[in-house]
């Protein structure tokens, strides 16, 4: 899919090009033909007014640039003179053939391609005068000009088709991480739900096997239950990353008093700290509020307790902060716990889909969904999370515009 998105846009590109190409050329080519063009039957034109005023070629004027010459004829098409310095004007059937040409069309001024001559005709009440001028410079001019149009067409062509395929690299590099997101995605989550589903299954046939007892029945149903429950989790989960990926803006985005949401979110966890042997300390600036949806930010402090009671080290201490920065309209939400150190590079692979650096924690309930969900949701709220771990602490910290 990702071969045909970038020929697409390969096609799509080099097509825009190449007709702007050939407009730009073409608008070029034109112009420089028209220019040559009215530059030589202006000049015509001079000397038709004087035709036989005029000298030798160093006293022409200015405007005088082309080999030509001039014929007189008499009211009944007879040849009384002819004037110029460029041509021999001594073959009489070649200048009555020029004239008969001429006086075949009914235009005035033309062009006879055979002789790369423009003439122009001009009738006085005695005689008329034909001045012909040499076209051969202008048609070499415009053939040199099309064939270095073709050669820079062809050579812009093949400098845009590469341009193109860079760009198309960089253009579906996006769609190409989210297409690999979406398979790793589904993936994990198919790994992840199929072994409940396993075991489920596995119960459920144990249960229908007439050779067990009530007894084992029911400790086969509540293994049912369990996994059952487990499933519900991830799949709550997935819905709430569904939810962030969305990117859609919140209507329900209203003032919240991030303190207040602190001090009842370090209530609810106080007892599953004690009963772990943890402690939990928080302190908090009074009257920070923010901007955004509360039930979201709720879940987003959820997530980064529950996985500080979760991989603390046994009997250690969490402690929550949050403050205004000295940063203008910005405050800051710590959570830190003490526990083993996380490796630098394992950092920003810890918001990563389905990331567990314990694979084992997954017999515990955690899916390696809920730093996942909570960066989607403290973007979508236009602030920014990330992990720091030294000097024994493991800190999550989410940075917010305040009110």
């Amino acid at each position: 899919m990702i071969q045909k998105l970038r020929f697409k846009f390969v096609l799509i590109n080099m097509s825009i090009v190449t007709l702007m190409l050939c407009v730009i050329l073409g608008l070029v080519f034109y112009f420089t033909s028209a220019d040559l063009e009215q530059e030589s039957i202006r000049m015509m034109q001079n000397i038709a007014a004087q035709p036989f005023q005029q000298g030798t070629p160093m006293e022409l004027g200015e405007d005088v640039r082309l080999p030509f010459f001039t014929l007189q004829l008499g009211p009944r098409g007879e040849l009384l003179s002819t004037g110029g310095v460029y041509y021999d004007l001594s073959d009489g059937d070649f200048l009555d053939h020029l004239v008969q040409q001429i006086f075949a069309s009914p235009k005035r001024l033309g062009v006879l391609p055979e002789y790369n001559l423009r003439y122009y005709r001009m009738d006085s009440p005695a005689s008329q005068y034909l001045v012909f001028a040499d076209i051969s410079s202008e048609v070499a001019t415009l053939e040199g000009l099309r064939t270095t149009c073709l050669i820079i067409r062809g050579a812009r062509f093949l400098v845009f088709l590469g341009i193109s395929v860079l760009l198309s690299k960089w253009a579906v590099k996006p769609v190409d991480q989210a297409w690999k997101q979406q398979r790793d995605f589904v993936a994990a989550a198919s790994h992840e739900l199929k072994t409940p589903l396993t075991v489920i299954m596995a119960n459920a046939e144990l249960m229908q096997d007439p050779d067990y007892g009530e007894e084992k029945r029911i400790k086969f149903l509540d293994n049912i239950f369990v996994m059952s429950r487990q499933m519900r989790r991830l799949v709550e989960q997935m819905l709430s990353l569904a939810q962030t990926d969305s990117a859609e803006p919140q209507a329900s985005f209203a003032p919240v008093d991030l303190s207040h949401l602190v001090s009842q979110s370090l209530l609810t966890f106080e007892p599953v700290f004690y009963e772990k042997g943890m402690t939990i300390t928080a302190q908090t600036q009074e009257g920070v509020r923010v901007t955004g949806n509360e039930s979201q930010l709720r879940q987003v402090l959820e997530i980064l307790l529950d996985n500080a009671q979760k991989y603390a080290q046994e009997g250690g201490a969490t402690q929550i902060t949050l403050k205004k920065r000295e940063k203008k309209g910005r405050c800051l939400l710590t959570v830190a716990n003490q526990g083993p150190a996380i490796p630098p590079e394992e950092l920003p692979n810890l918001f990563k889909r389905f990331y567990r650096m314990d694979k084992a924690r997954s017999r515990t309930g955690s899916f390696g969904l809920g730093l996942s969900i909570a960066q989607g949701i403290v973007e979508q709220h236009r602030g920014k999370i990330w992990a720091e771990s030294k000097d024994g602490w493991n800190r999550f910290l989410v940075e917010l515009s305040c009110i």
